[in-house]
Parts: C-alpha cells; structure tokens; sequence
C-alpha cells in the first residue's frame, strides 16, 4: 500500500469519462460545421484525411508531436489552406472540435468521489489530451490541470511527470498517480518516483512483462476507499 502521499494526480480520457464517443461525436460536429462553413475542405478532407495531415505534421515537427491542440490546428490550417480558404478558417474550425471536445460525460460515480477526495488531498490533473478540466465541469475539485502542451512533453515521458511535481511542489513519492494506461499512467509515474494506482474499469488483464501497479482499483468509489486507508 501506496504511503506518505500528500496529493493526487489522475489521469483524464478514459480515467475520469469514456473518450472515444466523445471523439467521434466531436469528429461529426467539426464535419458539419465545415460543410456549412468551408464546404470545400469537407468535401476534400475528411476525418481520414484530417488524421493523415496529423500524422504528417507530427512526423515533420517531432518536438510538437505531444501538443495534440497543434497536430489538429496546424493539419486544419493545411486543409485551409489547399482549399483556398484563408487561416482564420482553421482557427474557427479548431474551437468548434474543442468545445465538442470537452462535452463529455463522466462516468457516474466520477463527480461525487471527486469532491469527497478533494476535501481530503489536493488533487491535480495530468493529461495527454487536450481535454480541460474546467470546461468539463470538474475544475472546481482541482488545484491545477497539466496537459502535455504544458508540460512540454507526453505521459510516459519523465519530464511530464516532473512538471507535476514542480506545480505540486511535493517530493515525487509523495504524489500518487491515478490512471487507465498501464504504461503511460504507471509505468511512467513509478519511472518517475511517483506512487501509482491503475484505474481498470473493464477488468482487463494486467500486461505481461510490466511491474504492476501499487494499487488497482475498479473505479474512483474504490480509489477513495483506498486513498482514506492510507491517509488515515
């Protein structure tokens, strides 16, 4: 059992809310807001081809290939761009994904056990996504949200972690670390000197060949039973 730990950092996507209907639904939004407003970069680039520009951007900029905010601004600004459409497009374009980005619906028990453990011990979030705490309707329970654009870096990365623990200004065993990736979230957070908890809400198997986590829980109601064991 995780000991001395004096914040919690959780991870986001698939942590706190199930992101892939929220990604495609923000998908479909952008889509139709470019076909009503720049008919030709729908007709020209679809989600594929939006995600080929991605790729395409994060091979050429490998420094920037943790800002996702950046791979999707940057390949809309190309697809404007082809298309004859002035820039300004591609910033509008980008707002409209990012505002469906961030309409997501937190698993049931997540709003709850968040503010009973954040009346117990600060809590930060700690993302790869771009997704924003704040306007998820969840900012309230944090002392501060890292994303890897932030950070400068993407979860495994140790300097992702560093970053927390720089904000937090904790040492870095004092921190425990809460979230769905066994390699991002725990791998990275226990290279980092971190405390790690994996978050497995669809009982799946741990992966062979890692070190598991400290401690595995179903969901957030059993990560706060955990947490209040070791915080007395």
């Amino acid at each position: 059992m995780p000991d001395r730990v004096r914040a919690v950092s959780l991870d986001l996507d698939n942590t706190l809310w199930d992101t892939p209907p929220v990604l495609v639904r923000a998908e479909a939004v952008l889509s139709a807001w470019l076909a009503r407003h720049a008919p030709a970069m729908a007709a020209r680039f679809d989600a594929g081809a939006l995600a080929a520009l991605r790729a395409a951007v994060a091979a050429e900029s490998p420094e920037r290939a943790h800002d996702l905010s950046y791979l999707r601004t940057e390949a809309l600004r190309r697809a404007a761009r082809a298309c004859g459409y002035p820039e300004a497009v591609a910033e509008r374009a980008f707002g409209v994904f990012l505002g469906a980005r961030n309409e997501v619906v937190p698993y049931a028990e997540v709003p709850a056990a968040l503010a009973r453990l954040a009346a117990r011990v600060p809590l930060y979030a700690l993302s790869n996504g771009n997704a924003c705490v704040w306007r998820a309707g969840l900012g309230r329970h944090f002392h501060a949200a890292i994303d890897a654009a932030t950070a400068g870096a993407a979860k495994p990365d140790p300097r992702s972690f560093a970053h927390l623990v720089a904000v937090a200004g904790l040492a870095p065993g004092a921190i425990l670390h809460v979230g769905d990736d066994p390699v991002a979230d725990v791998a990275g957070a226990r290279a980092a000197g971190l405390q790690t908890v994996w978050i497995n809400r669809t009982a799946a198997p741990w992966p062979d060949g890692l070190a598991r986590a400290d401690v595995e829980v179903a969901d957030l109601v059993e990560l706060e039973r955990a947490v209040g064991a070791w915080l007395g």
